[in-house]
């Protein structure tokens, strides 16, 4: 899972609830002779406002105190994994290295043996980092959605209590999104956060540092190739 694609999930996950939220109107009334009277649902306020705001919905998400507490304890459940991909790293740098200061002197079954356990090892731990990356934005995922569900409320709410007519989503910088620049002044990130926080009732976490993720050592240079590190989006702090 990459921080692509969750940002691509988040941007989907986001026009779709708040979209939906957003929008007026009632649901149709039953039709037909059968069809019983009913109280149309209570609209949901429509926007109306003329101010634009930016928020950086991934941050909103992983800075709040929810979001915090669980990739750190997403972090935390990965540190087994992380020390079994440092102690395969090893091992592939010490037969790399070994393969570079002595493969003049083997003979050619040696050789051929020892590249043949590089390429077997390598194949393992390269399976191991991309099985890691997956786990970990599955895990990402679902702690962004859960949070997206109970957080796109409130950003709609602000929205219509401060007179805002649009809010755009400063998670990806440009290129990558269509947005070249936004203020300071625009940004409403921290009070939504800080509303959500208070409504969640989440303490903020103790520090500990920096969480953890399932990130490979790079090894040292050789004949096979280098495993590529995770990546997994980067939790704010």
């Amino acid at each position: 899972m990459t921080s692509k694609f969750l940002r691509f999930f988040l941007a989907v996950a986001v026009l779709v609830t708040i979209s939906a939220l957003a929008q007026t109107g009632s649901a149709a009334a039953p039709t037909g002779a059968a069809a019983a009277p009913s109280t149309p649902p209570a609209a949901a306020p429509a926007i109306t406002g003329t101010k634009v705001g930016a928020i950086n919905i991934e941050g909103a998400i992983f800075g709040s105190n929810e979001g915090r507490r669980d990739i750190e304890a997403l972090s935390k459940k990965f540190e087994p994994k992380n020390t079994e991909l440092k102690s395969q790293n090893e091992e592939l740098d010490g037969l790399k290295k070994q393969l570079s200061t002595q493969q003049d002197k083997l003979s050619e079954d040696a050789l051929a043996d020892l590249k043949k356990r590089i390429e077997s090892k390598q194949k393992v731990f390269d399976r191991s980092v991309q099985d890691a990356q997956e786990e970990f934005g599955s895990g990402q995922q679902e702690i962004a959605s859960r949070i997206l569900q109970k957080m796109a409320p409130m950003i709609v709410k602000y929205a219509q209590d401060n007179g805002f007519g649009m809010i755009i989503d400063t998670s990806k910088p440009w290129p990558q999104s269509p947005v070249l620049m936004a203020g300071e002044g625009l940004d409403i990130t921290k009070p939504v956060v800080d509303i959500y926080n208070t409504q969640s009732g989440v303490a903020a976490p103790a520090p500990t540092g920096a969480a953890a993720k399932p990130a490979a050592p790079r090894p040292a240079t050789g004949t096979a190739p280098k495993p590529a590190a995770p990546k997994t989006n980067e939790a704010p702090k």
